[in-house]
């Protein structure tokens, strides 16, 4: 009898327990959220450089990177691949760098009349990457290939050193040059002088002034 009992008695609870649940909705899991969260370190000042530098051409390039990296596994007998396809902005400027100026870049002839400005060539100055319009396209790495950690850097590195070769083939450096010499030319003939002859003398320069 008494068994009877607990036997009724748990079958009462288990359907209070069910209707309870059923009687309820269940409710809703929470939104999944995600927080970055910088912790900035401190800015070290290493090194005071002086600048004498006078820009004359500023190129905008742009650039589209496809640069894959092979991977060898199982001894050989398959090959795998992680790729990354970039588009890279960036800023090519090239001008004079006025240290260079020998002790006779300014020449004062005629009286006054005529003065005769020597100028070292032209080289490209800086050459950077627009990291706000610079952007990875696609990223693949196949099943067996392990992802690169430096193949984003390489990629940029390479679109640099592209937007260089690109910018002295569209002629950066003559237009940075004819500017130069429209601005120091029209500077001297604003302080009375009637004839001014602007002047690049010296060996040509491509590299990047560091």
């Amino acid at each position: 009898m008494i068994w009877r009992v607990l036997a009724v008695g748990l079958v009462c609870s288990l359907a209070w327990f069910v209707g309870f649940r059923m009687g309820v909705p269940e409710a809703e899991p929470p939104e999944e959220k995600s927080t970055v969260e910088l912790k900035p370190g401190p800015s070290v000042l290493l090194a005071v450089q002086a600048l004498a530098r006078l820009e004359g051409a500023s190129y905008h390039m742009q650039r589209v990177i496809d640069l894959r990296e092979k991977q060898s596994r199982f001894w050989g007998l398959i090959e795998a691949e992680d790729a990354i396809l970039l588009v890279a902005s960036g800023e090519v400027t090239a001008g004079i760098d006025l240290s260079k100026l020998g002790d006779r870049a300014i020449v004062i002839e005629e009286q006054g009349r005529h003065v005769k400005v020597v100028l070292p060539h032209a080289q490209v100055l800086s050459s950077k990457i627009d990291n706000d319009r610079t952007y990875v396209h696609s990223r693949s790495t196949d099943t067996l290939a392990q992802q690169a950690l430096t193949l984003e850097s390489k990629a940029r590195k390479e679109a640099e050193a592209g937007f260089v070769e690109a910018a002295l083939a569209a002629g950066v450096l003559s237009d940075a040059e004819k500017n130069i010499g429209h601005t120091v030319r029209s500077l001297i003939v604003s302080l009375g002088y009637q004839q001014v002859d602007v002047v690049f003398e010296g060996e040509p320069q491509e590299n990047v002034l560091h």
